[in-house]
């Protein structure tokens, strides 16, 4: 659902998915959002009043997370086939897959320059991709629990996890050590969001609560209270002064942060600096370097805001229920038949990550609602035989894409076992060396 609060409260419902959807994230220009869902498929949509869908069907097994990278370039998919899946968004097609993990994938990010993709799994683990060679260059293991949620900080010198075992763990990639350990919840933590400045961190748990991390002072500052259930999920805005939490009570609350204002594009501006494939750290993305075990009695702000929050859901907004419709056929229908207004609309869902300065999303809404006004002869000029004909072709390409897909898990395990085997001859050989 997308949330409009100006004029007035009110909501869209795009209505696609045949299962939970799962994950949620808009494009770097926020003209596009992909969605995950448990039906095995990511869709992306227009967001707009029509609802306009394309669907990515590759993984075999229910898709856990979606990101883009920071340029809308590429799209990462995590999924319960034990694999990572990039896709490219200027053609919309699938790139390669990342196969390491022995169990379920419940999430993976792109680092801010693009160049890293870490993942977390139930398998115990975290892995860091490098996304030129599509190769496993680094691995922490968590032997109590697995990670729930793993993200980079904005500069890309640390991840932090959220873990199932109650724990939220900093990492340092550049020296891989364990910088920070919180255990500051009494559930599973489920999600976690830095704030832009790098400085604070958002985590959200199954006790109910919310708390707020001070990385550099490594401790506890707030404690946020105003779920009644286990929270989901939690992120920041782009420049850090609101943030948004939702959970299993079907709520979604908005809070306003009391941090130092800062402004979004200088912050880019300022991590990009640092993203020089030789630069030395900076002495601002040194975090302390001890483990920062809680203490007992916490000095920390308890805040509830149940007493003086706006309930947006006794007010009953009105939702608009907008249903999907496929992109590839529409695509096909209109290229030949609308005016360059339309072909470029069509050009632009395909490429959406690139979309000039002059195609803003108002300008891209008003492109679309001129192409409804447009007479419905133009849109059916095709023959309805050569619109089968195209379905066909399509829906045997997601067959072949999904048997190719099986097939990449199945020379995954196939490596593993022979890998095992060969270690296992190993041994025996040096065991029998030693009687001999």
């Amino acid at each position: 659902m997308l949330w409009s609060f100006k004029p007035q409260a009110r909501a869209f419902r795009y209505v696609g998915h045949k299962d939970v959807v799962t994950s949620v994230q808009f494009s770097p220009l926020g003209n596009l959002l992909a969605s995950a869902s448990r039906d095995r498929t990511v869709r992306l949509w227009i967001p707009d009043k029509r609802g306009k869908s394309s669907e990515f069907k590759a993984h075999t097994a229910p898709v856990r997370s979606v990101d883009f990278s920071a340029d809308g370039q590429f799209l990462a998919t995590a999924s319960e086939d034990k694999s990572i899946k990039v896709w490219n968004m200027y053609r919309q097609r699938f790139l390669y897959s990342l196969y390491r993990h022995t169990h379920w994938v419940r999430c993976a990010k792109f680092s801010p320059d693009g160049r890293l993709i870490v993942s977390c799994s139930e398998d115990k683990t975290i892995k860091i991709w490098d996304t030129t060679n599509k190769q496993c260059v680094n691995n922490f293991s968590d032997f109590v629990g697995f990670a729930n949620f793993v993200d980079f900080n904005p500069n890309g010198t640390c991840i932090a996890s959220a873990g199932s075992d109650h724990t939220v763990k900093i990492w340092d990639i550049r020296v891989n050590k364990l910088l920070q350990h919180y255990q500051v919840h009494s559930g599973g933590v489920n999600c976690v969001s830095f704030h832009p400045s790098g400085n604070y961190l958002i985590t959200a748990s199954s006790d109910g609560m919310l708390k707020i991390l001070d990385l550099l002072e490594g401790r506890l500052i707030y404690t946020l209270q105003g779920h009644t259930g286990p929270v989901f999920t939690v992120t920041f805005s782009k420049g850090g002064e609101l943030f948004t939490s939702g959970g299993a009570d079907a709520q979604v609350l908005l809070w306003r942060t009391n941090f130092d204002e800062l402004n979004c594009k200088d912050v880019i501006k300022r991590n990009l600096k640092r993203l020089h494939f030789d630069s030395p750290p900076h002495l601002l993305d040194i975090y302390p370097r001890t483990p920062h075990p809680q203490e007992g009695k916490i000095e920390t702000v308890e805040i509830n805001p149940k007493l003086d929050v706006v309930d947006l859901q006794t007010s009953t907004p009105p939702v608009v229920d907008i249903l999907s419709f496929d992109s590839t056929t529409t695509t096909e229908t209109t290229v030949h038949t609308l005016p360059d207004k339309g072909e470029e609309i069509c050009g632009y869902f395909l490429n959406p990550s690139l979309m000039s300065s002059e195609c803003s999303p108002t300008t891209l809404k008003k492109k679309t609602e001129e192409m409804s006004d447009l007479p419905s002869e133009n849109q059916r000029s095709i023959p309805l035989a050569v619109t089968d004909a195209l379905e066909h072709i399509m829906e045997q390409l997601n067959v072949l894409t999904q048997t190719v897909s099986i097939l990449e898990q199945r020379l995954t395990l196939t490596e593993d076992k022979l890998k095992d085997c060969l270690e296992n001859q190993q041994r025996l050989f040096n065991a029998i060396q030693q009687k001999s």
